[in-house]
């Protein structure tokens, strides 16, 4: 098995691509080690590597973040090795019904067309860099997304916000006057 790994704009946060499907079309976001103890037994075995503070497990990459103490020279290895042998061994990646999905309620126009412009605008580019942004709410013109995976704490995240994702949903939505992080 050949991992490939891929820098992301957060130089905390590192790309993992093990060249098969991670997840099953939803993605699972993962803080603390307790979190990913019930849900992810992937997520569990990375969280037991020391400097190892997030898991974001993609459709086909896992996100990994470490604490500012830690190296990426020393970290990588361990974690590529406990990628393959999990993968190797057959093991699940996400318990049963563990994948996180947007869904619920029955949306109004406006925010059916931010989700869209999201799902198929944003959503794509974020990934490429190891993260996600997940539609949280929309109210007097504020649209408030959550940031998941390399783009949670990253240095270039507000202007990815501001820069990006506000103007374009200005663009095609005029209701919308703002975006902010939750």
């Amino acid at each position: 098995m050949f991992i490939e790994t891929e820098l992301t704009p957060n130089p905390a946060t590192l790309k993992f691509l093990p060249g098969r499907a991670v997840t099953d079309g939803g993605t699972a976001n993962f803080t603390d080690a307790a979190a990913a103890a019930a849900r992810s037994p992937l997520a569990e075995r990375l969280f037991a590597q020391p400097g190892v503070t997030g898991i974001f497990l993609g459709t086909d990459f896992i996100t990994v973040t470490k604490d500012e103490d830690s190296d990426w020279y020393q970290l990588k290895p361990a974690i590529l090795g406990i990628i393959m042998e999990h993968f190797t061994a057959g093991r699940p990646v996400l318990l049963a019904a563990a994948a996180t999905t947007e869904g619920g309620e029955e949306d109004d126009e406006i925010v059916t067309q931010i989700k869209e412009l999201l799902e198929t605008r944003v959503r794509p580019a974020v990934a490429q860099d190891g993260g996600d942004i997940i539609f949280h709410d929309f109210a007097d013109g504020v649209v408030y997304l959550h940031m998941q995976g390399s783009c949670s704490g990253c240095p270039s995240s507000t202007a990815t916000l501001k820069a990006g994702i506000e103007n374009m949903l200005r663009h095609y939505i005029p209701e919308v006057q703002e975006v902010r992080a939750i």
